[in-house]
């Protein structure tokens, strides 16, 4: 019977074939300790040399580091093992012996892994962030289903952008000019006005020449817009997603964590409702910890969203930035018309600002004022301006970064860890 590492515990004390790499091995004189992969997971095969013929021995303790085989044997109860099972090897079927494999169990420099980025996937703790990445879009898409959510797919050629050009990849579209999307944004609020509540999950791109830790040029953004939402309503609603993509993470990756080392101490405090600091009160906190940098007006940099974060050790939203520093179609702060209806929020640990959201303008007058002074081209955001004209309504919306917050929940250092083939500045190999 085949079966997958995953499901092999439903077959304690049966023979079962499973299709299998060899990750690493180490072996005595008379037994072999074999470690499986199949994609589905890590598990040790032993071949005692008893209880095998002569060949099937050989084999286990000559194949070679990826070599591909078919491993048929007993899969029994190990409580030493983090599955609490293992198989004991009867026969091994070499489909592929591999050769100088090049990623060895040896230390290797950054460069080199990402050079076999297709390769380096196959590791323990690459395999682990990959699982991690993938429970967060499960718990994502659950979320969203299960609080009435419709997903809409924005294009990814758009002929205008939502937060200025300065950043956005240029192409040509036949004899037009076209950017690839920074955000689904503006197609969001459009359908937002058909379904209500809508999201999107989808690579976005920016051309910023940035080299730090929690940048990529491509990247992936989940994206809601809620009709008849304020801003106040919108910030429940993203505590609440990312509370439950958290827990999520917490009750079905339990292995990856381990394997990756993670302190889910950190992430078990991750409950709503996250703290709330305006813009104007963390600029007063951090001057008071010795931030002279940084004035009124300014944007905040990686130090100061760590500092601000660090103060709470929990994900914190700063909400109310100045107009001048935020795009367009931000609602203005009826209590402060320098201030907009926004927050970001941050991710404890160093990890940054993971969603950026706001109430939208939803009046006519007013969004074609700030279409103006920001230079941007009236023609292109006709659609949009129609929004305003047929019906408008209060709605707000938000974009999380998924890698960020792989990275966050995982614990890795840099985001080019937490894509399958990460873009950044200076790689667009393999």
């Amino acid at each position: 019977m085949k079966t997958t590492i995953k499901d092999a515990k439903n077959h304690i004390g049966q023979e079962v074939t499973i299709g299998a790499w060899l990750h690493n091995k180490r072996s005595s004189g008379k037994i072999a300790f074999l470690q499986l992969r199949d994609g589905t997971g890590f598990m040790q095969g032993v071949v005692v040399k008893s209880e095998v013929d002569e060949d099937t021995f050989a084999t286990a303790k000559n194949i070679t580091q990826e070599s591909s085989l078919y491993v048929t044997g007993t899969i029994t109860e190990d409580n030493r093992s983090d599955l609490g099972y293992e198989m004991q090897v009867k026969s091994i079927d070499v489909i592929q012996e591999a050769h100088d494999y090049p990623i060895t169990p040896k230390n290797h420099g950054t460069e080199f892994l990402m050079d076999h980025r297709h390769l380096w996937l196959r590791s323990k703790k690459q395999h682990a962030v990959m699982k991690i990445r993938n429970e967060i879009i499960r718990a994502t898409y659950e979320f969203f289903h299960e609080t009435g959510f419709v997903k809409i797919d924005p294009p990814i050629l758009t002929a205008s952008a939502p937060e200025g050009t300065s950043e956005l990849f240029h192409t040509k579209y036949f004899d037009e000019d076209a950017f690839l999307s920074q955000s689904g944004q503006l197609y969001l609020e459009a359908a937002a006005m058909a379904y209500g509540k809508v999201f999107s999950f989808g690579p976005t791109f920016r051309a910023e020449k940035s080299k730090t830790r929690r940048h990529l040029i491509e990247f992936w953004m989940i994206e809601g817009e809620m009709a008849f939402y304020e801003h106040a309503d919108s910030l429940e609603v993203q505590e609440q997603y990312v509370t439950h993509v958290v827990q999520s993470v917490l009750k079905n990756c339990e292995l990856e964590l381990k394997i990756l080392d993670r302190d889910t101490s950190k992430l078990e405090k991750v409950k709503t409702p996250f703290p709330r600091i305006t813009y104007d009160d963390a600029i007063e906190y951090l001057k008071e910890q010795g931030f002279d940098d940084i004035e009124w007006g300014e944007d905040f940099g990686a130090p100061h969203e760590t500092a601000i974060a660090n103060h709470y050790d929990l994900p914190v939203f700063i909400t109310n930035y100045p107009t001048k520093i935020k795009p367009f179609y931000m609602q203005p702060n009826p209590e402060n018309e320098e201030t907009v209806l926004c927050a970001d929020l941050i991710a404890p640990e160093g990890y940054g600002e993971i969603i950026g959201g706001s109430e939208r303008i939803n009046d006519l007058e007013l969004l074609e004022e700030r279409i103006e002074e920001h230079q941007l081209d009236r023609e292109s955001y006709n659609y949009y301006l129609d929004l305003r004209r047929y019906g408008s309504v209060p709605h707000s919306g938000f974009g999380l970064g998924l890698e960020r917050t792989v990275a966050w929940i995982s614990g890795v250092e840099h985001v080019r860890e937490t894509a399958p083939f990460p873009r950044l500045l200076n790689r667009l190999y393999p």
